[in-house]
């Protein structure tokens, strides 16, 4: 085994050659990683989102903040280490890891400045390559690792010093697509996104899949459930796009719908163009469209994809566009306008007849936390709630797997309980 002190002439020799050392950092341009053998496909995914936005699961703001280059990547690689360690003793089989947050990327990209999130800086080199690390660590544990992608945000607020900081990136390379393209950058929900009625915003997002997928044995590419993300306080303004290319459509709900629709498509295509067997998927609300709305929906009076965020989930199913399909259905059996159980067999209805793997999101961040509206959450640490959605997925034929939300809350007090049985249940 290495010394303590020869590891770290290593990490500082490592930066040293990318140019890491003391001075200017010059961005390297994207190059492939090496090719790492990949786990088979598990049969039942047992997996959890590790989620990098704001460091809520990893990296810990506390290294980012380290000022020694050499000491930050110490701790990080060993934070994500320590991670996967327990997550290969809890039965977990899959990581969705969150590669591009915003627009910001935890890999080496040419399109992508780097993330803040990793040194404190947008742009600034780590000094070691995340995704790179988080592959070949996971795979040699029997990880699937999918690289998980938020395709239209592009921060997390408004803020002055945001907006200064991206546009300082002008003088790097890459720059940030803010600073590029002010054409395409709107704000919604308080936070700067792009268009996605702008064609060239979705071929955009699509270079940045394919760099990806040329780039990285990832084993799939995920997106989550932000597409057109707004609140009725903070709409996303995109009538001009409208009026440019909405022709056509009867609606502008209708032609929103269909932009993502195209987005899909287009990713799809891309990824199996590049490499067939990386798997795509998607993690949409739980709801599709309520049964009052359209006869074809859940027996539910939650808020659907479909008329919030015009994403046409169930047509992406049907028409095999997506490998795998995650709704993340966050209720307990008890809540009666979203149950549980309610959505999980509709959602096993809609895959039935279809090639689209279903997976089911579970709201690990609810468990063991007292709730008026919904209480099994708290009931005995909320384990006979969680105990229930599990063996239900696993009775169901259709259901080829659970996923949990988030990693960083397996280590919370009030989910103990439930991680001890997690352990016992998945490692049966």
């Amino acid at each position: 085994m290495l010394s303590y002190r020869r590891c770290l002439f290593l990490i500082f020799l490592a930066c040293w050659l990318i140019g890491c050392s003391k001075g200017k950092v010059t961005p390297s341009p994207a190059v492939k990683a090496p090719v790492l053998v990949s786990p088979a496909t598990p049969e039942n995914v047992k997996g959890v989102w590790l989620t990098t936005l704001s460091g809520l699961d990893w990296p810990s703001p506390a290294s980012s903040d380290e000022p020694s280059d050499e000491r930050r990547i110490v701790l990080q690689k060993k934070a994500l280490i320590d991670k996967l360690d327990n997550l290969v003793s809890l039965g977990v089989n899959t990581v969705f890891f969150q590669v591009k947050p915003d627009g910001t990327a935890l890999y080496r990209s040419a399109l992508l400045p780097w993330s803040d999130v990793l040194t404190g800086g947008v742009g600034k080199d780590p000094c070691y390559d995340p995704l790179a690390f988080m592959l070949a660590e996971g795979h040699k544990r029997g990880l699937k690792i999918h690289a998980w992608l938020n395709p239209y945000r592009v921060t997390s607020n408004t803020q002055p010093k945001t907006v200064t900081a991206l546009r300082h990136t002008l003088s790097a390379s890459p720059a940030s697509v803010y600073a590029l393209h002010p054409e395409w950058i709107r704000t919604a929900s308080d936070r700067f996104v792009l268009d996605p009625g702008i064609p060239a915003v979705r071929q955009w997002i699509t270079n940045v899949v394919v760099e990806l997928v040329n780039n990285y044995e990832v084993d799939g590419i995920h997106f989550d459930d932000y597409f057109y993300y707004e609140t009725p306080a903070s709409r996303l303004q995109d009538d001009a796009t409208y009026r440019q290319y909405g022709q056509g459509f009867a609606t502008k709900g209708d032609w929103r719908r269909n932009n993502t629709l195209l987005l899909i498509e287009q990713i799809s295509t891309a990824i199996k163009a590049v490499k067939p067997q990386v798997e795509f998927g998607i993690s949409p609300a739980g709801v599709w469209r309520n049964a009052e709305k359209d006869p074809r929906g859940s027996d539910t009076l939650g808020g659907g994809t479909y008329d919030i965020a015009y994403a046409d989930t169930r047509l992406w199913v049907e028409r095999g566009l997506i490998d795998y399909i995650i709704p993340q259905i966050y209720w307990p059996f008890a809540r009666e306008i979203v149950r549980y159980d309610t959505l999980v067999k509709w959602w096993a209805s809609v895959v039935r007849p279809i090639k689209t793997r279903l997976y089911v999101g579970i709201a690990l961040y609810k468990v063991g936390v007292p709730s008026q509206k919904e209480p099994d959450w708290a009931r005995d640490s909320g384990v006979p709630e969680l105990r229930r959605q599990l063996e239900l997925n696993d009775a169901l034929p259709e259901v080829k797997g659970s996923v949990l939300f988030r990693e960083g809350f397996l280590h919370q007090p009030q989910t103990a309980p439930a991680v001890d049985y997690l352990r016992t249940h998945w490692r049966e």
